[in-house]
């Protein structure tokens, strides 16, 4: 794969597709450019989830997006998994397809879990291998998205930013930079997240998260049930004033709001952007 302008065009604004939504979404015309779906959810043999999403798929971009590729793990990729999601996003089309720089078990087992990897060259080449034979196998390039932490290992000899910078080089693949995840871990580490975004290669990125957290003492915990918070509309608009437009994507994972209030988020990030953009290319 060539690493010449890699990245797609931008989608817009987007949420997460959520069974909650559905007869809001199939009902009207929400003002959402493009949905994000968890690969997951639709690894299966047809029945209503696929019926639903391809129905989504009739009107809006969808992306895939995924929890259980286990990328950072030792053990060994997962066959059947990858075959199941390579036949979704077959069946699909996609704009893209993602999952998280992380490991999530071991011996086969999921722990449910996105669970942070040392930032050392032995890792990276491990990781950097494994995201080469993922790639060839589905015959797309993947986006890798940065997890939030709340450990970090003493071996560590990379910034996390320097690590996932030099994977999405050497891999020649994308990346999900989620705004949330580098606020929650920049407090839970004490690093500066704005120094973080400046390590990130801008044609690397593909897509923006956004979500909300909660404090559980001195750490911030990634929740995703929640408003977003202002230090992470700040943080965004720093990312779009160095990235660019990219497809920017809410996150809403448990106690999900009525569709309109989603919606207001997003319009929004829409507010934030706009006038960055509109000076950059002024």
């Amino acid at each position: 794969m060539s690493s010449h302008d890699p990245r797609h065009p931008p989608l817009g604004y987007g949420l997460g597709l959520r069974v909650e939504h559905y007869e809001e979404i199939f009902a009207g015309d929400p003002r959402v450019d493009w949905f994000e779906a968890l690969s997951e959810n639709y690894m299966v043999d047809g029945g209503r989830p696929l019926e639903n999403l391809a129905r989504v798929r009739e009107r809006w971009p969808v992306v895939l997006h995924g929890v259980s590729l286990s990328i950072g793990s030792v053990d060994p990729l997962d066959r059947d998994y990858l075959h199941r999601l390579r036949q979704l996003a077959d069946a699909v089309q996609p704009a893209w397809v993602s999952d998280h720089l992380c490991w999530t078990g071991v011996d086969g087992a999921n722990l449910h879990d996105l669970m942070p990897l040392p930032y050392t060259e032995e890792a990276l080449g491990h990781v950097v291998a494994r995201v080469r034979q993922v790639q060839d196998f589905l015959g797309r390039r993947i986006l890798l998205e940065n997890v939030s932490s709340y450990v970090a290992f003493h071996a560590s000899q990379l910034s996390e930013s320097r690590f996932l910078a030099e994977i999405a080089r050497r891999a020649d693949c994308l990346i999900l930079l989620d705004v949330n995840n580098v606020h929650v871990s920049s407090h839970n580490h004490g690093f500066d997240a704005r120094a973080w975004l400046e390590e990130i290669p801008v044609e690397r990125v593909q897509q923006f998260h956004l979500a909300g957290h909660e404090h559980d003492g001195a750490l911030i915990v990634d929740t995703h049930d929640a408003a977003i918070v202002d230090p992470v509309w700040d943080l965004y608009a720093h990312a779009v004033r160095r990235f660019g437009p990219v497809s920017t994507m809410i996150e809403r994972d448990d106690h999900i709001p009525p569709l309109a209030e989603l919606i207001a988020e997003l319009d929004r990030a829409r507010e934030i952007a706009a006038p960055i953009l509109q000076q950059a290319a002024a």
